[in-house]
């Protein structure tokens, strides 16, 4: 177990940095400034960097044109690496120009009652280009030695994916503690999330916003329920909204500009249907803007065509379509449509052009964004994980992806599958995209996936 050192937060030292800033000035130093922001601009120019959970904007979207539809078989068909992973977990990959970043756990060999032992806590980073491995780095853990594994590999310890602000990057575990490490592997600040009621694990990941790092902690315990963003260079918490109506939720929140805004959007609520199910935050400050009724759990929440879209991901509450523009309590001149009750659908929706697309079990179905009338619904047979999120690219194609089998699909009212690959290593991770890639975490591997 930590030890109560390891349990505060650890901050970069001061008169390190205060050192190198007095080191860095001067004409010369701000010529080199200078041009190292612009390689930097020209890096980023060429990679679109996928910063956290679904992306930079959390919805599941890439600009990209070139991925590559097909890969796997016997041939290893454009599998550019892979890299044996340290543990296992199923939070997703992220990217920033030639890194790729996973959260993992481990048990040492030695445990056989994994209830009873918290695993170790990886942060690993590996080179884009090659899939060398260029760091690992504990966290020490949290308090909370879990007993519920349902939430899948690694028992649910590393289900959070990490995001990045391409100095830090922030990570979450299922024990309730949450750091920053910097591109060298180096922990900055580490803090503990007390109380830590969670139902069955701590499944949403970090959101970036300006200085801070915001993370929905939906509790089982509704007095416990609350948001909380910290302050990104030191781990200070910067505001924290109570939120002591709402259930437990797994999902991410995502962050949107509508009615003039800036919008964190949260959905949770013990997956039962509440009158405050889905609402919006101001992101700068925690202010409650709106809320209406809806379910929540495992699902995050998708915005497009002019629509918030929401279910639990857990089946039999209602699916909801509100528009974003409204304030105080919406659920009578707001939402544009609902099903009455959602199929079960542990991964998250995405919206392309004015259609939502949504896996369901084997079906990928396709609805109308204006009216939710049913566009299709596909029966494709294995698909993988469930679990795992699609994304989309900048063709319209929608890849249902994971490290076992994929379905790329062709966006439009008409279903067309384009491919459907195999890498044999099937988990609940989502897919990264960066610059061509596709990136895709299974039980056992990292897998780069790129055309030649």
């Amino acid at each position: 177990m930590p030890t109560a050192w390891q349990r505060r937060a650890t901050i970069a030292n001061p008169e390190r940095r205060n050192a190198s800033r007095s080191a860095a000035t001067g004409p010369s130093a701000t010529a080199a400034l200078a041009a190292a922001i612009l390689l930097a601009a020209a890096a980023i120019g060429r990679a679109e960097n996928w910063t956290g959970f679904r992306g930079p904007g959390g919805l599941g979207h890439t600009s990209e044109t070139n991925l590559p539809i097909t890969w796997g078989g016997k041939d290893n068909r454009n599998v550019r690496w892979k890299a044996p992973l340290v543990g296992q977990g199923h939070a997703s990959p992220i990217v920033w120009n030639d890194r790729v970043f996973v959260s993992t756990v481990a048990w040492p060999e030695s445990v056989r009652e994994r209830e009873k032992v918290i695993p170790d806590h990886h942060l690993l980073c590996w080179r884009v280009s090659d899939g060398r491995r260029l760091w690992d780095t504990q966290i020490p853990p949290g308090r909370w030695v879990r007993t519920d594994f349902r939430s899948g590999p690694g028992g649910g310890y590393a289900a959070a994916t990490p995001v990045t602000d391409g100095r830090l990057v922030f990570c979450a575990f299922g024990s309730s503690v949450m750091a920053a490490v910097d591109f060298q592997g180096k922990i900055v600040w580490r803090n503990e999330i007390e109380p830590h009621t969670f139902d069955v694990t701590l499944g949403s990941s970090p959101v970036l916003y300006r200085d801070t790092v915001i993370l929905l902690c939906a509790m089982a315990k509704k007095q416990d329920s609350r948001i909380v963003a910290f302050e990104k260079a030191t781990g200070k918490v910067k505001w924290e909204t109570p939120l002591p109506t709402t259930g437990f939720g797994h999902s991410t929140p995502i962050i949107i500009h509508a009615g003039g805004t800036d919008q964190f959007i949260v959905v949770a609520s013990a997956a039962s249907e509440t009158p405050d199910a889905i609402q919006s935050f101001d992101p700068a400050g925690g202010k409650r803007l709106w809320w209406c009724y809806g379910s929540g759990d495992v699902a995050s929440p998708v915005y497009g065509a002019g629509i918030v879209y929401a279910d639990s991901g857990r089946g039999g509450g209602p699916g909801i379509a509100v528009d974003p523009t409204g304030s105080g309590d919406v659920t009578k001149t707001h939402i544009k449509w609902r099903f009455d009750s959602a199929p079960s659908a542990m991964s998250s929706p995405i919206v392309v052009g004015k259609h939502l697309y949504r896996l369901r079990g084997r079906h990928i179905k396709c609805f109308r964004t204006d009216t939710g009338q049913t566009v299709y619904s596909k029966n494709v047979g294995d698909t993988g994980s469930p679990w795992a999120s699609p994304i989309a690219d900048g063709r319209g194609y929608i890849y249902f992806a994971t490290a076992g089998k994929t379905h790329v699909v062709k966006s439009g009212p008409e279903f067309e599958l384009l491919a459907l690959n195999d890498l044999g290593d099937p988990n609940h991770a989502s897919a990264a995209v960066s610059n061509g890639r596709i990136f895709l975490v299974g039980m056992r591997n990292l897998y780069c996936i790129a055309a030649p």
